[in-house]
Parts: structure tokens; sequence; C-alpha cells
């Protein structure tokens, strides 16, 4: 199990004075019913089995001993006493109210847990190590298909609360007529394993990454493989000039031409001599 869930078990402990602990148990080597022989070594009615697989995913089973029925559920968000650090503080071994939405009165499997739930978390009357006193409320709340719990502090007599903790939502998964086995009465349909539900999300991200490789693949076979603009091999607009004179050097030496850039020498007019004009004058 993983921290937060321990500590979630020594916080449903502590607040329910009646309770008695045991080891663990191997869930490949020994049957579910082996709990009811369990709960009955301790003398007790009532068990709640916390179940954790791969160290992420927790399951919670509440089961009647030894004929049932029993639940069980999927604990999600769960927040412990010592990580909310709220105001509300209680008598230590107190008995709670229980508090149950009306929608518990809908469906009967709603009604079978319901009535589970208050016979395991409520402390018997006169129980020798609860106190006579009610200055707690258990609120059992049922939202989204799932069961809210939330653990309040009586403050004052006009019924002002403040939390306390823990806080843990309940996923049922299967309602059965024994005592953690047997025939199943109702089976949630809408129910997703935490491990599918991780699986949907890397298949999701998967999906994306494919998606994205493939219109890469797409954009490089649409790609023009000649040039855009075709450009004259012999063209020599890139060279530079002492390229190109070398380049005209060059011909020059070979077909014995001129330079194309060099300017011809101009010819000298012939200058008359000063007899020469006045004698025509």
């Amino acid at each position: 199990m993983g921290h937060r869930d321990r500590h979630l078990m020594t916080d449903l402990r502590s607040i329910m004075p009646h309770s008695k602990s045991d080891s663990k148990m191997h869930r490949k080597k020994e049957p579910m019913f082996v709990v009811n022989e369990i709960a009955e070594m301790k003398n007790c009615n009532k068990c709640i089995l916390f179940e954790s697989r791969r160290k992420t995913d927790l399951f919670m089973w509440v089961g009647g001993v030894p004929r049932g029925p029993s639940a069980k559920f999927v604990v999600e968000n769960v927040h412990t006493m010592a990580e909310l650090k709220m105001t509300g503080n209680c008598l230590k071994g107190s008995r709670p109210l229980l508090s149950f939405s009306k929608d518990f009165d809908e469906d009967p499997h709603w009604s079978v847990i319901r009535e589970l739930l208050s016979q395991t978390f409520g402390v018997p009357n006169k129980h020798p190590k609860s106190q006579p006193f009610f200055d707690r409320v258990y609120t059992f709340a049922i939202a989204d298909d799932r069961i809210w719990f939330r653990h309040y502090q009586i403050v004052e007599e006009d019924g002002s609360l403040a939390e306390i903790g823990p806080r843990f939502v309940l996923n049922p998964i299967k309602v059965f007529d024994g005592g953690f086995s047997g025939a199943t009465l109702w089976e949630n349909s809408k129910y997703i394993s935490p491990a599918a539900g991780r699986k949907a999300l890397r298949r999701l991200k998967a999906g994306k990454y494919r998606n994205s490789v493939q219109s890469k693949a797409a954009f490089e076979a649409s790609r023009p493989t000649e040039p855009t603009y075709k450009v004259d091999v012999t063209d020599d607009v890139f060279k530079t000039l002492e390229e190109k004179i070398s380049n005209e050097e060059e011909e020059d030496k070979k077909g014995g031409k001129k330079k194309s850039g060099a300017k011809k020498p101009k010819k000298k007019k012939a200058k008359l001599a000063p007899a020469a004009v006045e004698s025509e004058v």
C-alpha cells in the first residue's frame, strides 16, 4: 500500500473506537472468504478490508460477517487528516451522527449500501471504548454516482460545523449477497477500472503522436523534388567580380579576343601649324 492509503486506514481506525485491527493477508494465497473467519475470531459482525493493487489503486470491501451482504468500492480522491490540517477537533472516542442524502432511497442497491455503512461506521450504544457524547457527524452524499464522505465536528448547539477529515470518495463496483463472496446482486455498468482509464489516456497520447508522425510523412511526400525556380547553370549572376574577370581573361587567351570591358583608345586629331593657318586666311 502507498503511504496515503496507510494514513487513511489509520485515520479510520482513530475515528472508529469500536474497531479492531488485524495483520495483512496474502490476497493471492488465501481466498476472500477467509476474511469471515478472521472477523469471527475477533468477535466482529462487520468488516472493512483494504486491497491495494500496483501501489496506486485502493479498493475497499465492506461486508457483513459471515452471511453478508458485502460491497466493493474504489477509493478515490483521498485526503488524510494530517494533509488537510482542518480546524475541527472533537473528543476522541465520541459517538458520531450518521447523515445520508435522500439519493440513498431511490434505488435498492443504494439502500443496501446505506445499511452496510450505517452498521459499520455507527458506534454501538454503551460501547466500552466510546464516550456517551455526540459531537461529530459522518456525512455520506451521492454525487456523480459516487459516495462522498465528510467528517465534521458539531461546534455549537445551533448546528454549526467544522470539518475534521479525512476525505475520500467511494466508487461502487459490485454488491454481493454473501460475506466477501457469493452471487452478484448489483453491478455498476458505468464503472471503468483505474488501469483501463490509464490505458485509455496512454492510447489517446499515442494517437496524437501517431497523427503527428503521419502528418510529417505526408508533408515530406508532398514536397516538390525539383527547385521552384529553374536557374541557368551558365548564368554568372551569383559569381563574384574576381571570378568574372578571371573567366574573361581565360577566354581572351584562348580566342585572342579583347576584353569585353576594356575601352578602345581614342585617336588624336592632328593639329595644323600656325603658318599654314595664316596662309589659308
